[in-house]
């Protein structure tokens, strides 16, 4: 005699729809694994898990004694919150969100203050290769401690691309291996003044139908006021890799009325050197083109006697205790 089973509905979902169901679930914790123990360790520590992203091919790999490049980007001082925007910007990060740990109870008063600090951001700014440089920069802050910061950037890959094979056609033609860095230097240098003329207009009204504060301006145009001179050689002493980076005199260090001044700063067989391809180029009252080196490669003792005269310059009034390469 055939003995009959019943096989009811339970028994398959036992059989076949708990195990897919498990399977799911363990495929789902793999998918999410970083996610979870991300969750996991803020849970835990208190402490937030950042995403790190690598920065862009213009991001410079050393820092300065001003600004250092950040490696956790986990604040304990306003220094280090000063060195991480400089990192962010450095990054060519276009959006950025960090946290304020507990222990560092002024953080988000500090960070309130920095980030309309246009002075302390101005300054900063000069230490990122020009491509890297921000037009506006933008930080919310909520009461938890969350600081998100978003950066606009101030040149447009359509300019880069012109500006880059301006460069290398630049550097192909001018740059001797057999030479020093003074010879090299110098052809470039005397090259771009010879090719430049400055913006006046845009200096004495703020506009211009040049972009002469950008690189593009010596480049495209054939004018420049001292931004778009320093941005220039800026690119060009990055393509050679020279530790470099631009110097401003912001109008609060002068005591007559001025735009204030940027120049370059570059490091030649470890010393840091002055470079002013602005100063070089005069704007001359007879209307003839004037090529100096007064300015080319000079100490800070040296800059000061290229100022000194008739009248009282303030143009290079830099404040040494951000442009420390300089601060003896």
């Amino acid at each position: 005699m055939r003995t009959r089973y019943t096989y009811d509905v339970g028994d398959r979902v036992r059989k076949y729809f708990i195990p897919l169901i498990c399977y799911l679930l363990i495929l789902i914790i793999l998918l999410n694994l970083d996610s979870i123990t991300n969750f996991l360790s803020e849970r835990l520590s208190g402490n937030k898990v950042l995403t790190i992203n690598s920065g862009n091919i213009y991001t410079k790999d050393y820092g300065f004694a001003y600004v250092k490049n950040s490696t956790k980007y986990i604040p304990y001082s306003k220094q280090d919150l000063v060195n991480i925007l400089y990192s962010v910007i450095n990054q060519g990060w276009e959006e950025f969100t960090f946290y304020c740990p507990n222990e560092y109870t002024e953080c988000i008063k500090d960070i309130t203050e920095l980030t309309k600090d246009e002075y302390i951001l101005t300054h900063v700014n000069n230490f990122v290769h020009p491509y890297n440089s921000f037009s506006s920069l933008k930080t919310s802050i909520t009461e938890a401690g969350e600081v998100n910061v978003n950066v606009i950037y101030l040149y447009t890959k359509e300019e880069m691309d012109t500006i880059n094979d301006y460069v290398d056609k630049l550097i192909n033609d001018l740059y001797d291996k057999n030479a020093d860095a003074y010879e090299n230097l110098k052809k470039i240098h005397d090259y771009i003044i010879n090719n430049t003329k400055y913006d006046v207009k845009r200096n004495d009204t703020g506009e211009s139908e040049y972009k002469s504060y950008i690189a593009y301006g010596p480049v495209v145009d054939g004018y420049a006021t001292c931004n778009g001179y320093a941005d220039l050689m800026a690119i060009v002493l990055s393509k050679l890799n020279y530790e470099n980076y631009k110097i401003a005199t912001t109008k609060e260090e002068i005591s007559y009325e001025s735009n204030g001044h940027v120049w370059n700063a570059v490091k030649i067989d470890d010393e840091w050197k002055h470079l002013d391809l602005t100063w070089d180029d005069p704007v001359s009252t007879d209307g003839k083109d004037y090529l100096y080196h007064k300015y080319f490669l000079v100490s800070t003792e040296e800059l000061r006697e290229a100022d000194s005269g008739n009248v009282k310059v303030e143009e290079h009034n830099f404040d040494k205790a951000i442009y420390q390469e300089f601060a003896n």
